[in-house]
């Protein structure tokens, strides 16, 4: 079998659950709003500030990791930089062969120069429509949904979710919560999903990243959360004998969703490197394995990157990538219909004519 290369998977149609429109900015962006704020960056060229955004978040550290955010949110606060960031993301994205993407932001953290929650989420979103457009126009067609992020050290939860559930129908797909997971449990936020529940609004939640089994137990059990955010400690639940404990067989027979980003998690320390991350296993096992990014800028990559990096660490061809695929589109908080219509008028199509 040949492996597929790096210029044949950025063609291939690729689903992605796991992005945050903060940790994805352009650098020459960066520079080009922080120079009409004011704001003193680290490096002077795009080059340069982007080699320090990935040093920088290559620490091993998932607190250090998140100071590299200060710089980017900052030139983040007002309508027009917002959209012009989320234009550029889906354009991004598409040009990278995303058919579909979610994308996630936290509106509380773009309030610094007078917007208010609602002009966050609606920039953002023209934003978006408008990347869309363009990419369409330019034959790489993309589907993008957002997901409204609470910082779960904050206590604006709640306000974040009814916030999803209003604009649910104009491109919001669900929620999210974010930030250090040591000492800010989900439970923290448990009136916000019970809401959720309540409204029929789907939602993630960060979990199984730095902190281990007890909050991938609170985000499933106590939570319900529909898919799990990262999700990779699960892999603690399973023995040398590669037999589940009975929190990972509950994960694995509920199909619920693991948003695994192979090189974020080995810049956190939460995998040593991507031969060794535990998506090989977890795919072994086959649990509901998808593909993320997490943050494009700060990890360096791509949508395209990450498979290439899977291609190389484990032997994977054309089959792994459309199953890891699939299981995105699968597991996307939009209908089911639409699910399917990209299923299989999209990505099998795609990976049937890259397979012959």
């Amino acid at each position: 079998m040949v492996a597929p290369t790096y210029d044949e998977i950025r063609r291939a149609p690729k689903a992605l659950l796991h992005d945050h429109l903060d940790g994805g900015l352009r650098p020459a962006t960066i520079l080009d709003l922080a120079a009409g704020i004011g704001h003193e960056l680290p490096a002077a060229t795009p080059e340069g500030l982007g080699e320090w955004f990935i040093a920088a978040a290559d620490s091993g550290s998932l607190e250090r990791y998140l100071e590299t955010f200060a710089h980017t949110v900052a030139v983040m606060q007002t309508r027009e930089s917002l959209a012009r960031v989320a234009r550029e993301c889906a354009l991004d994205l598409a040009a990278d062969g995303v058919v579909y993407a979610e994308v996630r932001f936290a509106p509380e953290q773009h309030l610094a120069q007078g917007l208010v929650l609602t002009e966050v989420v609606e920039a953002v979103l023209d934003g978006f429509r408008e990347g869309s457009a363009e990419a369409a126009a330019a034959g790489s067609p993309i589907r993008v949904g957002t997901l409204l992020t609470a910082m779960r050290h904050a206590a604006r939860s709640m306000e974040i979710a009814e916030l999803s559930v209003q604009y649910r129908d104009a491109g919001v797909v669900g929620f999210d919560i974010a930030g250090a997971e040591a000492g800010y449990p989900p439970t923290r936020h448990l009136d916000a999903f019970e809401y959720l529940q309540r409204e029929n609004s789907h939602f993630t939640i960060h979990a199984g990243e730095a902190f281990g089994l007890p909050s991938i137990w609170q985000a499933i059990q106590w939570c319900g959360a529909d898919r799990l955010g990262h999700g990779v400690r699960i892999v603690d639940d399973v023995a040398d004998d590669n037999s589940l404990g009975r929190l990972a067989a509950y994960v694995r027979d509920k199909r619920i969703p693991l948003e695994l980003c192979p090189s974020s998690n080995v810049q956190t320390g939460a995998a040593a490197s991507i031969r060794e991350h535990p998506i090989g296993l977890l795919r072994d096992l086959r649990f509901r394995v998808t593909v993320n990014t997490d943050n494009r800028l700060m990890s360096g990559t791509s949508m395209s990157r990450e498979m290439a990096l899977l291609v190389e660490a484990f032997g994977y061809g054309w089959s792994e990538l459309q199953w890891f695929t699939v299981n995105a589109m699968k597991s996307a908080f939009i209908p089911f219909d639409e699910r399917l219509s990209l299923i299989n008028d999209v990505i099998k199509p795609s990976y049937a004519k890259l397979m012959s």
